[in-house]
């Protein structure tokens, strides 16, 4: 179905990340191809929920790989039972009991490891007498203290150096300093570095128009010949440095991931250190800016506040994301979705901030239900067609054209930089819809005339349920009008793009266009299939189970685009769907089961109801019509054919 194409698409076009080049380069090449993309994304709303889906079926398939991959546990021999129970684990007390003061010191240093403590300028904010478990302190009375200040870029900042915070929380009076005289007992004190600045790469536009000049080419190409891809240090801002209040009794060696990488035990696994949490989850990536000699001073917006367990393991899952992914599959998509991710989280972000609670629970359960629909649609579409004998009354060319639109849908996402996640679904629909050939048609392999002296030649040949029936004819007859529609629009379309768009090359203009043009009238691949129904007066062999879970995705993307302020023109994307369901309703409700329709095996509906009430007024000459038992109703609701016809009259 077009649907599920589409359903790719607009999971791809809302994945893809367009290269936007350093700030110089996008004013000499990039600006108006900026503006067109602009015009073209999503909303907000729209990129959280098409997040959420991803999000929920990114953890179907992680879910699932993992069962998969799950090695049982032994069985306990006499040796591990004397092992475990040698003694109980030792519980860990805080080493911060709620009520105790304490000071916060945040410094700044170019390592990750040292501190300069005897140079008082790397001192960015001292706040003292704190108490650990306090709410209701500071200007707000929410527990939270701010400060501000500007920083002064060192030569190795601005080139491309990086910049690291410490943050320590110390007992009142004591000092993170090991050479001063008040240095914390022992050194138990909490502490976290975190790295101020983030490496991000800005890409070169060397898009260009195809019907340029070749003088026009050639100025293009001299001016970005010598530039390339470059990674610069990024600044934000905005820091919140959180103090983890929480009593719990952790013992040592059995605190989960990826909490294990903040509680730290002293004293034998007696107590740990109060847990310091730096967390920059909030800041959006677009707000970051890069750091050269035009910013020799950079400010810095510091805010402590305290945080409950249950945020803390929230904020800690999300930071350890990539590192959790870097042992499954980590380098492909750390490679391949960088800065889509960052886009895709701003949305996230953004979404959560502004938007109401309720409304955004709405969202998520729907997103879910959504998911749901979307897999019983793939279920029972593997399932329809693996089961399917005869193919009459289904449009085989519609097949062909869904392997097309398949495979420049995966062809434009490898061209362009998308999410691996989004690359792996458009191969898995690729290979369905191959997968579809086998089952519309028959496939020869002629071993003995071979391509090149290596690969068998292969060939193709219609199925007998579909050229022997009717339904090849209208099939044929069907693309033939479609394409009386639909060429002069992929002209019109394809003369726009040449004009007004730029592109990377011709391969990449040609996809562009194609990717388009599927995207935008994809929707009436089914219109064959509306015409051979039409033709046939017949909807019995339709699979109405996996069509019903698919426009019911359709008409949760209709609520949505009520509910959701977006352009106009995805509106009417979401509208177009809906007029091929109702049609589709309208055929199944006019081409209602026929009596009088016979079978494949040369019966109809009447002849069965005939032969029960012979059965019933003789009861010891019952009359069985052979294979009016096995298929009674759907077998009247097939379409008159040459072959049952003729069966019926020698009958």
């Amino acid at each position: 179905m077009s649907k599920a194409g589409e359903g790719q698409a607009a999971a791809a076009e809302g994945a893809v990340v367009a290269g936007n080049g350093n700030a110089e380069l996008a004013q000499d090449a990039g600006g108006e191809q900026q503006q067109q993309q602009q015009q073209q994304q999503p909303t907000r709303m729209e990129s959280f929920f098409a997040m959420t889906k991803s999000l929920i079926l990114r953890a179907l398939i992680i879910y699932f790989v993992s069962s998969f991959f799950r090695r049982p546990q032994p069985t306990a021999g006499p040796q591990d039972k004397s092992v475990a129970n040698a003694g109980p684990k030792i519980t860990a007390w805080n080493f911060f009991e709620n009520g105790t003061d304490f000071d916060l010191h945040v410094w700044l240093s170019e390592e990750p490891d040292v501190v300069n403590f005897q140079q008082k300028a790397n001192l960015l904010w001292l706040q003292e007498d704190l108490t650990y478990g306090d709410w209701t302190s500071g200007a707000a009375g929410d527990g939270i203290y701010t400060h501000s200040l500007k920083l002064r870029a060192s030569q190795h900042v601005m080139n491309n150096g990086s910049v690291y915070l410490h943050a320590f929380v110390t007992r009142s009076g004591e000092s993170p300093d090991p050479q001063a005289p008040n240095y914390a007992k022992n050194g138990h004190m909490g502490h976290q570095q975190h790295q101020l600045n983030k490496f991000k790469k800005l890409r070169v536009n060397r898009n260009y128009n195809l019907l340029a000049s070749e003088k026009e080419k050639l100025e293009h190409e001299l001016k970005h010949a010598n530039l390339k891809d470059t990674i610069v240090s990024h600044w934000h801002p905005n820091l919140t440095v959180n103090l983890v209040v929480d009593q719990t009794n952790w013992a040592q060696g059995s605190v989960p991931p990826p909490l294990d990488e903040y509680v730290k035990f002293v004293d034998g696994g007696k107590t740990y250190l109060p847990i310091v949490f730096v967390n920059d989850y909030w800041n959006l990536q677009r707000e970051y800016f890069p750091v050269n000699e035009t910013t020799p001073e950079l400010e810095l917006h510091l805010t402590f506040q305290p945080l409950g367990m249950f945020k803390w393991q929230l904020y800690a899952a999300k930071q350890m994301k990539n590192k959790w992914a870097g042992n499954m599959l980590g380098d492909l998509m750390a490679a391949s979705q960088p800065e889509e991710s960052d886009e895709d989280q701003d949305s996230l972000k953004e979404t959560l901030l502004d938007t109401n609670i309720y409304l955004l629970g709405i969202t998520v359960a729907v997103s879910i239900l959504h998911s749901v629909f979307e897999l019983l649609a793939f279920k029972n579409d593997i399932q329809f067609w693996n089961n399917r004998k005869s193919l009459e009354g289904l449009s085989v060319r519609s097949v062909f054209f869904g392997v097309f639109q398949s495979l420049i849908i995966l062809l434009y996402v490898l061209d362009n930089e998308t999410n691996f996640m989004i690359r792996i679904s458009c191969v898995v629909g690729l290979g369905i819809e191959v997968w579809k050939i086998h089952k519309v048609v028959d496939i020869n392999y002629d071993r003995d005339q071979k391509l090149l002296g290596i690969l068998p030649r292969i060939t193709l040949s219609d199925k007998g349920s579909y050229s022997e029936s009717s339904t090849k004819e209208y099939d044929k007859l069907a693309f033939k009008y479609l394409g009386w529609a639909c060429f002069p629009l992929l002209v019109a379309y394809f003369v726009y793009s040449l004009i007004y768009n730029e592109h990377k090359g011709w391969y990449s203009f040609v996809l562009n266009m194609l990717y388009g043009y599927l995207l935008t009238f994809g929707f009436i691949l089914m219109t064959p299939q509306l015409f051979i129904n039409y033709k046939l007066k017949s909807v019995a062999h339709m699979p109405w189970r996996m069509m019903t879970y698919k426009f019911l995705n359709t008409f949760i993307d209709d609520i949505f685009a009520f509910v959701i302020k977006m352009p106009t023109m995805y509106r009417l994307g979401c509208f177009r769907d809906d007029i091929i369901f109702f049609v589709f309703l309208y055929q199944r409700w006019q081409y209602r089961v026929d009596l009088k329709r016979v079978n494949e095996f040369g019966f109809s509906g009447e002849m069965e109801q005939d032969a029960k009430k012979v059965a019933g007024a003789t009861p010891n000459g019952a009359i069985e019509a052979p294979g009016a038992a096995t298929e009674p109703a759907a077998a009247a609701a097939t379409p008159v054919t040459k072959k049952t016809a003729a069966q019926k009259k020698r009958d």
